[in-house]
């Protein structure tokens, strides 16, 4: 996907989410925690500012995990995935990992619209 096509369905998955939390529009944080929050699979709940951070980390080893950097290593007692870096990532620039990143949560979420 080329950069205007990314911003483009970037900007209709973020009207999308905030319609359906009757929200501003989230911010790429915002995206993470989401994605965070469904690998997580405990559902809604309170989460302190060290567990907010985890969760978007769960979510970028995720995306990540597509473009193969990451993969599942398991989870552990409390249910909480983690993940091992099996490449190093590129050093991207800021605006190149802006338009990864936005990419690979359109993806995230465009496949789980098509999951059973």
């Amino acid at each position: 996907m080329n950069a205007s096509v990314i911003n483009k369905k970037w900007a209709e998955l973020q009207a999308k989410t905030a319609d359906r939390f009757e929200t501003e529009k989230p911010d790429i944080k915002v995206m993470l925690f989401l994605i965070g929050v469904q690998e997580l699979g405990k559902g809604p709940m309170k989460f302190n500012k060290r567990q907010k951070e985890e969760l978007m980390h769960i979510a970028t080893c995720r995306l990540f995990s597509a473009m193969g950097f990451y993969e599942l290593e398991g989870i552990d007692q409390d249910g909480w995935p983690h993940w091992r870096l099996i490449k190093p990532i590129p050093n991207y620039t800021l605006l190149e990992q802006e338009m990864i990143i936005k990419s690979l949560i359109i993806d995230y979420f465009e496949d789980a619209l098509h999951s059973p």
